[in-house]
């Protein structure tokens, strides 16, 4: 039998066009699109950001090729066998999200010091081995917020991986309801939640976040400007009065000029703070009482 191919394009933008390119690329029929740079597992382009756009087929990926911009040095790339899903691994060890927070991966030991706390992940097929600055972010607007956190219900919008939901149980909330339109990732977050004991205390799936009920104490959105801004009356739908809002996966004003599409789009909310990581910005919001 034969081995499977994959067909992707690569280019490389700068920092401030990768959300335009990933719109191009999927309006070109991209069923999946990796991003790298100096963050990520994998790197990118050298002052770049480097964007692996997954395509159905070689007719897909060449056609799409061939209608990029030539200053992104388009490019294809193929792989036969499927071995390649696992080299990323050789890269990712023990690591602290924030503090008394050590995620490891299943293949590494790690002896907790005194205080710690270990949170066991498998990115696999999704999203958020929690490396990249959006994730820790979010992570870092958590640990900062112990009153919201504390037996709250959470709702991760974009789970990925299930990182976040899985870090403010640890943080003390009471249960997480997750949703990712990846059904992969909704079930790589599934196994996360077993692989850490609790399960019971996530509920997981593809439901679209406008067709969720009932409020959350927290809500949580690492995902892209471009959805969040016409997601914002579903999101905000969703979190509960006086509740911790926090959006991230949005670049900073002096690299693209998103923020303030984001901050009008959720302009009933009232904006507590804007923390920074390299070229990225969460916003962490208040829901009125």
């Amino acid at each position: 039998m034969a081995e499977p191919q994959f067909h992707s394009v690569l280019v490389d933008v700068d920092e401030g066009e990768a959300d335009v390119a990933s719109g191009v690329l999927w309006d070109l029929g991209a069923t999946g699109i990796e991003e790298r740079d100096a963050t990520t597992l994998t790197k990118g382009a050298s002052g770049k950001v480097t964007l692996v756009a997954s395509f159905a087929g070689e007719e897909e990926a060449h056609d799409a090729a061939t209608g990029l911009p030539v200053e992104w040095l388009p490019r294809r790339e193929v792989l036969v066998g499927d071995g390649f899903r696992d080299e990323w691994k050789k890269f990712f060890h023990p690591f602290v999200l924030c503090s008394g927070i050590v995620v490891r991966p299943p293949w590494e030991e790690y002896a907790a010091k005194p205080g710690e706390r270990v949170l066991e992940l498998e990115p696999g097929r999704a999203f958020g081995t929690g490396l990249h600055e959006t994730t820790s972010l979010v992570a870092d607007a958590l640990e900062a917020h112990p009153a919201d956190v504390s037996g709250a219900h959470v709702l991760d919008v974009g789970c990925g991986s299930g990182i976040l939901s899985l870090l403010a149980l640890l943080l003390g909330a009471a249960d997480a309801r997750c949703v990712d339109i990846d059904p992969d990732a909704a079930e790589v977050t599934r196994e996360n939640a077993a692989r850490n004991g609790v399960s019971e205390r996530v509920v997981v799936d593809s439901t679209d976040v406008a067709s969720l009920s009932g409020s959350f104490g927290v809500v949580l959105a690492n995902i892209e400007a471009r959805v969040l801004i016409p997601l914002a009356e579903a999101i905000m739908a969703r979190v509960a009065k006086r509740g911790l809002l926090v959006l991230s996966g949005v670049l900073a004003a002096d690299v693209v000029p998103q923020i303030e599409e984001v901050k009008s789009a959720y302009g009933r909310f009232t904006l507590e703070g804007v923390p920074r990581k390299g070229e990225w910005v969460a916003l962490l919001l208040r829901a009125p009482g």
